[in-house]
């Protein structure tokens, strides 16, 4: 947040706050017909499109104070506000707004699905705010666009909630992410059949007001490519070098090759966070994967409960695709599609050399996992048999039942000594659980020992054993938005309570934190019993 001093900075109405009144994005090719479907549009990046506004008792479901604030210096006194209402609907856009469509592809469960492109999204302008950071702002849920694909456009309420606390969640957790402001909802109804069981039913619509740098994605540059649309690709695979890897110069003949690299392991920086988190996608196409090495596009995802590699966030997702642990191969194979779609602007010789680039792709994202997790079990630097310790810390969790989240942040509550203490285990419920396995001695014995190392290192022992705590404190968080935490939520909200939807938000910022209202609402506790029997599809 701004400090307090700097308040007066902050846009107290909307007649104050303007969008930046030339977006770079007009710089590239824009279709002007907006009557023009989908597959009539060639040799452009974006189609005209206008908003229309929900109707029908509008109103405010929550905000994140942080992102108005710091991202749109905007007072959050403003959200209390019709015109922000209107803003966020779509009715009434401030001056400098250019509403438009983004056209992309994209492979879906590894097969082409050809061109897609924003069917319920407008990104509506671009805010160049008091940090000189661009930033472009979408509506999603705002009505169809010629890339609808015949569908209404709108988004439902439980998805917009969904989308807003987690990509919050993710931004407090240290996952790059795109950002939400704002939802609103109405009571005008869209049917939706949730788990596709022929059983539809009407649901409220709702818009969420999303931010990123850019919305561009690896499924931006592949429709293009196979299109054998050359010249918009160049187009914008170098607009994309300009105004986002400024690191990269537009006179280096081998610059797609530098953004190819960036990309890739921006993405895989990316991915091992997630898997440090447990947090599955649930939609890893690579329409949904950004060019920014950040997530994007939330729909069916999840964090895992009781340990499964195995865990499927999408109930659509039958073969189990995006499972849990297949994420980073997948993100992989995601990564060499984008090389296919780049080929076309590379010499022979460079070809060759993005292929070296890729090969090392799968090591450096096994790397980056093994380091997140030895930091989450207290470990600066990767020794011999380190590998071995993890993988058996999760084959333990899984054939327990552990929770995720739970036992490591337990791990970090107690001190090495007291992991042997059967009355310190039993007051960490998913240590207790874990402790059952018929390895945990033998596994708490090489994991002291591993510590030992370490400490011996250090100048003091007792210094290590507070770093250490420290360290393993500030990236085991203790709340995570859980999708039994996320249902309750959703539940009151649709009946026009949205006090859990904001006290969630309130919660997460800080998730690292013990909240003790949270507490006492068991966000920390054991998931109840009907938890672990939730769906989520690609409907939300």
């Amino acid at each position: 947040m701004k400090m307090e001093g700097e308040a007066t900075t902050l846009k107290r109405t909307l007649a104050e706050w303007k969008f930046s009144q030339y977006p770079k994005y007009i710089l590239l090719p824009i279709d002007e017909n907006n009557e023009q479907i989908s597959s009539n549009v060639k040799n452009v990046v974006f189609s005209e499109a206008t908003p229309i506004p929900l109707e029908n008792n509008v109103r405010l479901v929550c905000v994140s104070v942080d992102a108005l604030a710091n991202i749109l210096d905007m007072d959050p006194d403003v959200s209390n506000r019709e015109e922000f209402v209107e803003f966020v609907s779509g009715r009434k856009l401030p001056y400098g707004a250019l509403p438009i469509a983004h056209r992309y592809g994209g492979h879906q469960y590894g097969l082409w699905a050809g061109q897609l492109g924003d069917g319920r999204a407008h990104i509506i302008g671009e805010y160049v705010n008091s940090r000189n950071e661009r930033w472009q702002l979408q509506l999603k849920g705002s009505g169809p666009t010629p890339y609808s694909r015949m569908r209404d456009g709108r988004l439902v309420l439980r998805a917009a909630i969904r989308e807003m606390v987690v990509s919050e969640a993710c931004h407090y957790l240290g996952v790059p992410t795109t950002r939400a402001a704002a939802v609103i909802v109405s009571d005008e109804a869209v049917v939706r059949d949730m788990y596709y069981s022929g059983c539809p039913r009407r649901e409220s619509a709702a818009v969420v007001l999303r931010l990123a740098k850019c919305w561009f994605r690896f499924g931006s540059l592949e429709v293009l490519s196979r299109a054998g649309e050359l010249t918009v690709l160049r187009q914008l695979t170098d607009f994309i070098i300009k105004e986002h890897f400024p690191d990269i110069h537009l006179s280096d003949e081998n610059r797609f090759i530098r953004l190819f690299s960036d990309i890739a392991h921006r993405t895989l920086d990316m991915v091992a966070k997630w898997q440090g988190l447990g947090f599955t996608h649930g939609l890893l196409n690579t329409d949904n994967m950004s060019i920014l090495g950040i997530t994007m596009d939330y729909g069916p995802f999840g964090f895992v409960d009781s340990y499964d590699s195995g865990f499927v966030a999408n109930c659509s997702d039958g073969e189990g695709k995006y499972a849990l642990a297949k994420q980073p191969d997948v993100v992989v194979w995601n990564i060499g599609q984008l090389a296919n779609a780049l080929k076309p602007l590379l010499t022979s010789s460079q070809q060759v050399h993005m292929l070296h680039i890729l090969k090392t792709l799968d090591t450096y994202c096994k790397n980056k996992i093994l380091e997140t997790f030895l930091m989450k079990i207290g470990l600066k630097e990767e020794r011999w048999g380190d590998e071995q310790l993890v993988e058996k810390l999760l084959d333990m969790m899984q054939q327990t039942g552990a929770d995720f989240t739970a036992t490591f942040r337990q791990l970090a509550e107690l001190e090495p000594s007291e992991l042997v203490s059967e009355v310190k285990i039993s007051e960490k419920w998913s240590l207790k659980r874990l402790s059952s396995h018929a390895s945990w001695g033998c596994w708490l014995d090489q994991y002291r020992e591993r510590l030992d190392k370490e400490a011996v290192d250090a100048s003091s022992v007792g210094m290590f054993e507070d770093e250490r705590r420290r360290r393993m404190l500030s990236v085991n968080p203790i709340y995570v938005p859980r999708n039994w935490i996320l249902h309750e939520a959703i539940v009151d909200a649709e009946k026009d309570d949205f006090g859990k939807v904001q006290f969630l938000l309130e919660v997460i910022r800080r998730p690292y934190d013990i909240n003790p209202e949270a507490e006492l609402r068991g966000f920390s506790a054991q998931p109840p019993q009907w938890a672990y029997a939730l769906k989520i599809s690609c409907s939300t």
